[in-house]
C-alpha cells in the first residue's frame, strides 16, 4: 500500500478512554437517544422474528445482532454519505442509518433479506447481507474480517480519486467504517489490514478509516481473553484508540463522535473497541449452554445495551418506563404487520436469475471501448510479450484518467522483470505507485479503488505469493456484485506474473502452475497471452470490461515468454509480433495454421512449444493445427469444438498439473458437447517446480507434445 504520517506528539498511540482525558460531553439529546432506542429495539425485534420465521419454514438466517445494538449509536455519530462496510452483527447500525435517510424501510429490507425475498434491495435473495446503495452501505459477508482490506483500500483511494478528477461515489471528507468482532481481530486479514493503514499514514498518505472493534468476548464458543483487543490495538504508535462500554449511551456516543471526527478531520486511522455483548448465542444452531455458564448468561443481561438507553432516557426525563415498555411493543408491531404484509414472499426461481449480476457481458459495449484504448503509434512495432504489455498499459493510463497501476516494485524499478518499467516516470506517482509488501492490501487497495470510481490495475509479482490472498478475489472481488445485484462492482483487472519454464532461476515460488484456484471462482475471467500482440488485445479487452461490466480479472502473464524474441531458431525474431489493435472478444480462441490432420489445443508457454512441435510434425507429413486458448476462464468452447471436429483428433497440450489442471475442462468440454473423435491429453505432473534443470522431469515439454502427436495422428 502507498505508504501514511509520522507518529503524533505523543508518541502516536492514541490512547483515548471516553470521559477520561476530556471534560464530560453534553448529554446527547432526548431526541438522539429516541433514535438511538427505536433503532436498538427495532433491530432486536428482527432478531427474535427471524427465529420465528425460520421456526415456520419461511426464514432462512439466524445469526443476529441481539446485544451488539450499541452500534446503532456509531451510525448516529457518522454521516449517512460516510460508507460502511459492516459485519452480520450491525442491525442496530443499519436501522439508526435508515433513520438518517428519508424514504428508507429497514424492517422490510431486513425482513425480506431473511426470507430471501427475491425483490428484497441489496442481495435479491442471494444471501442475508446488510447492504443499501442510497445508505452508502456496501454487503459484506465476510465472518473473517476479509473486507478489512478493502474497507482500507477505499479509505486511501477516496483521496486519490479526488486528486485525479474521478467522479467519486462519496464526498472528499468522507470516512470510510468498517465493522467487525473481537474473534476477528486475531485473524491475520485484520491484523494486516490495521498494519497497512498504519503504515500508509505514516508515509504521509490520507487514510480516512474507522475501525469498530465489537467486542462481545466470544468467537463463537472460543472466550477471548479479558483485556486482550486493547493489549493488542490500544497502544499501537500512529493508531488512535478509543473505547466505550456499549451499554452506555452516552459514552458510547461520546466515544464514536471523537474518534469519527478525528478520522474525517486528520484523515488518519482510528480505533473504536465497542465493548458489547452476544444474546440468543452466536445463531439459531448454537446452544451456548454447552460452553457458558448460566451465571455467565444471566450476568450479561445487566449490560443489555438498549436497557442502558431506556436507562438513559428515564434519568433525562425524555420517558416513564411504562412509555418505553409501550414503544417497545409498538415497534413489535410494526415488525409483524410488514411480515404479515410480506407473507410468502417470491425466492429466486432459476439458476439464470440467481447467477444474472455474477458476470454481465456486453461484449459490444466492451469492443468499443477497448477500441478507445489502442495506441496506433505501436501499429508497425514488432514487441515481446513484456513491451506489448507495458505499451498497452501507458496507453490505457493516457487515454483514462481512472486507471491505477500499483504493487510492489511496480513503480520506480518497473516491475521485477520491467513489465512496467518507465510508466511512474510517465504517467506520474500518483497513477503508478509502489505498495507494501502484503498481496492481501495490495488486492484491497483495488477492491477499495474500484468502489471509489477507480480502474485498478494491481500486480501480484508471482503467481505463488496470490494463494495468501486469493479470499480476496474469491470471497470479496468475485461476489459483490453478486450480493448486491450489480449496484456494487469491483471493476479490476489483476495482473499475476506465473507458470513456469524460467531458466537459471527456480523453485516453486517463482515457478507456479498452479491456476486451478482461480478457474474456481466464480464470474471470474481467466486471461494468458502466449504473444504480444494477443497480450495487448486481451489486455485492452479486460480493461474495457472491467470499466463497462464491472468485470474482474486475472491476467496471468507467463513469465518464461515476457522477453521471448524467437521461435524456432536463434535470431529469427518470429516471436515478436506488432499490436494491429485487433478485439480480442473475451471467451473466444486464436487458431495457428490450418493443418487438417491434428487440433493442438494449448495456452501460455504451451504455444511456442505446440508450433515448434507442428513444423517438426510436417516433416513427417501430419499438417496439425495450433489453437491457443487464451481465455482459461470461461473457456472457449465454442472454439475448442468447432476446431476439434475440423479434424476429428485433438491432443491437450496442458503445462499445468495433471489433476486440477485446465486441461481437464477442455477435455470435459468436448465430451459434454458431444465430440466423438480421439482425444488425448498430455500435462505437467502433480508436483511443486523443482530448482534448475530438474524441472524438466515433472514439466510438461515439446517432446511430450511430439510423442503424444505423432501416436494420436498416426491412429485410426
Amino acid at each position: 500500500m502507498p505508504a501514511a504520517a509520522p507518529p503524533s506528539a505523543d508518541g502516536g498511540a492514541g490512547v483515548r478512554e471516553a470521559g477520561v482525558e476530556s471534560p464530560p460531553p453534553p448529554a446527547p439529546s432526548d431526541e438522539v437517544l429516541r433514535g438511538i432506542f427505536d433503532a436498538q429495539v427495532t433491530s432486536r425485534h428482527l432478531d427474535v422474528v427471524a427465529r420465528e420465521l425460520q421456526a415456520a419454514g419461511r426464514g432462512f438466517y439466524t445469526i443476529g445482532s441481539a446485544g451488539h445494538e450499541s452500534n446503532a449509536v456509531v451510525a448516529t455519530a457518522l454521516r449517512p454519505s460516510d460508507p460502511a462496510l459492516l459485519h452480520y452483527r450491525s442491525g442496530g447500525f443499519y436501522a439508526a442509518r435508515a433513520a438518517q435517510v428519508p424514504g428508507s424501510t429497514p424492517i422490510r429490507d431486513v425482513l425480506q433479506s431473511l426470507m430471501g425475498a427475491a425483490d428484497e434491495p441489496i442481495a435479491g435473495g442471494r444471501h442475508k447481507v446488510f447492504g443499501h446503495a442510497a445508505l452508502s452501505i456496501i454487503p459484506q459477508t465476510s465472518t473473517i474480517a476479509s473486507h478489512l482490506p478493502r474497507a482500507v483500500g477505499l479509505a486511501v483511494a477516496l483521496h486519490r480519486a479526488h486528486r485525479l478528477g474521478v467522479p467519486a461515489t462519496w464526498p472528499d471528507d468522507a470516512v470510510a467504517v468498517c465493522s467487525f468482532g473481537d474473534a476477528s481481530a486475531n485473524h491475520s486479514t485484520a491484523v494486516g489490514a490495521v498494519n497497512t493503514a498504519l503504515n500508509t499514514a505514516y508515509g504521509g498518505l490520507p487514510v480516512p478509516v474507522l475501525f469498530v472493534c465489537e467486542d462481545n468476548g466470544m468467537g463463537i464458543s472460543v472466550p477471548t481473553p479479558a483485556g486482550w483487543v486493547e493489549t493488542a490495538y490500544g497502544s499501537r504508535p500512529g493508531l488512535t484508540y478509543v473505547q466505550a462500554d456499549g451499554a452506555d449511551p452516552a459514552a458510547t456516543l461520546t466515544a464514536a463522535r471523537e474518534a469519527a471526527a478525528y478520522v474525517r478531520e486528520q484523515r488518519k486511522p482510528a480505533f473504536l473497541h465497542l465493548r458489547t455483548v452476544r444474546y440468543l448465542g452466536h445463531a439459531g444452531s448454537d446452544a451456548e449452554i454447552s460452553y457458558r455458564t448460566p451465571a455467565q448468561i444471566a450476568a450479561d443481561h445487566a449490560r443489555d445495551p438498549i436497557l442502558g438507553t431506556a436507562r438513559a432516557l428515564v434519568a433525562a426525563g425524555a420517558a416513564t418506563p411504562d412509555e418505553l415498555v409501550a414503544r417497545y411493543r409498538e415497534l413489535r408491531a410494526d415488525v409483524d404487520a410488514v411480515a404479515a404484509e410480506l407473507g410468502q414472499v417470491r425466492t429466486l426461481s432459476s439458476s439464470t436469475e440467481i447467477v444474472a449480476p455474477l458476470a454481465p457481458r456486453t461484449p459490444d459495449a466492451v469492443a468499443h471501448a477497448a477500441a478507445g484504448l489502442y495506441d496506433e503509434a505501436r501499429a508497425d512495432q514488432p514487441a515481446t510479450l513484456a513491451e506489448s504489455i507495458n505499451s498497452a498499459l501507458s496507453a490505457a493510463l493516457e487515454r483514462d484518467r481512472r486507471v491505477v497501476l500499483f504493487g510492489e516494485d511496480v513503480g520506480r524499478k518497473g516491475g521485477v522483470y520491467g513489465v512496467t518499467r518507465g510508466l511512474a516516470r510517465r504517467h506520474g506517482r500518483a497513477r503508478v505507485f509502489d505498495t507494501l509488501l502484503d498481496e492481501q492490501s495490495i488486492l484491497g487497495l483495488g477492491l477499495g479503488a474500484g468502489l471509489a470510481g477507480l480502474l485498478p490495475v494491481p500486480e501480484i509479482q508471482y503467481l505463488a505469493y496470490l494463494h495468501n490472498a486469493e479470499d480476496q478475489l474469491r470471497g470479496e472481488a468475485a461476489s459483490l456484485s453478486f450480493f448486491s445485484t450489480g449496484q456494487y462492482r469491483n471493476p479490476l483487472v489483476v495482473r499475476i506474473a506465473g507458470l513456469a519454464y524460467q531458466r537459471g532461476f527456480g523453485g516453486h515460488f517463482h515457478n507456479d502452475n498452479g491456476v486451478a484456484v482461480l478457474r474456481d471462482i466464480p464470474g471470474l475471467v481467466v486471461a494468458c497471452p502466449s504473444r504480444g500482440d494477443d497480450a495487448a488485445a486481451m489486455l485492452r479487452t479486460c480493461l474495457a470490461a472491467a470499466a463497462v461490466d464491472g468485470t474482474v480479472s486475472a491476467f496471468l502473464e507467463p513469465i518464461a515468454l515476457y522477453h521471448t524474441r524467437d521461435l524456432h531458431a536463434d535470431g529469427d525474431n518470429e516471436w515478436l509480433a506488432a499490436d494491429a489493435g485487433e478485439h480480442a472478444p473475451i471467451g473466444r480462441a486464436r487458431v495457428h495454421g490450418s493443418g487438417a490432420d491434428l487440433t493442438i489445443v494449448t495456452f501460455g508457454n504451451g504455444v511456442p512449444m505446440s508450433l515448434r512441435v507442428a513444423r517438426r510434425l510436417a516433416d513427417r507429413d501430419i499438417a496439425a493445427q495450433v489453437l491457443d486458448l487464451r481465455w482459461l476462464a470461461p473457456l472457449p468452447v465454442e472454439d475448442i469444438v468447432r476446431e476439434a471436429n475440423l479434424t476429428g483428433k485433438v491432443l491437450v497440450a496442458d503445462e499445468t498439473r495433471h489433476s486440477g489442471g485446465v486441461g481437464e475442462g477442455v477435455v470435459t468440454a468436448l465430451v459434454e458437447s458431444g465430440y466423438d473423435g480421439r482425444i488425448a491429453r498430455v500435462s505437467s505432473h502433480d508436483s511443486f517446480v523443482p530448482l534448475g534443470a530438474a524441472a524438466s522431469h515433472v514439466l510438461l515439454g515439446e517432446q511430450h507434445i511430439e510423442t503424444a502427436a505423432v501416436e494420436l495422428a498416426e491412429k485410426e
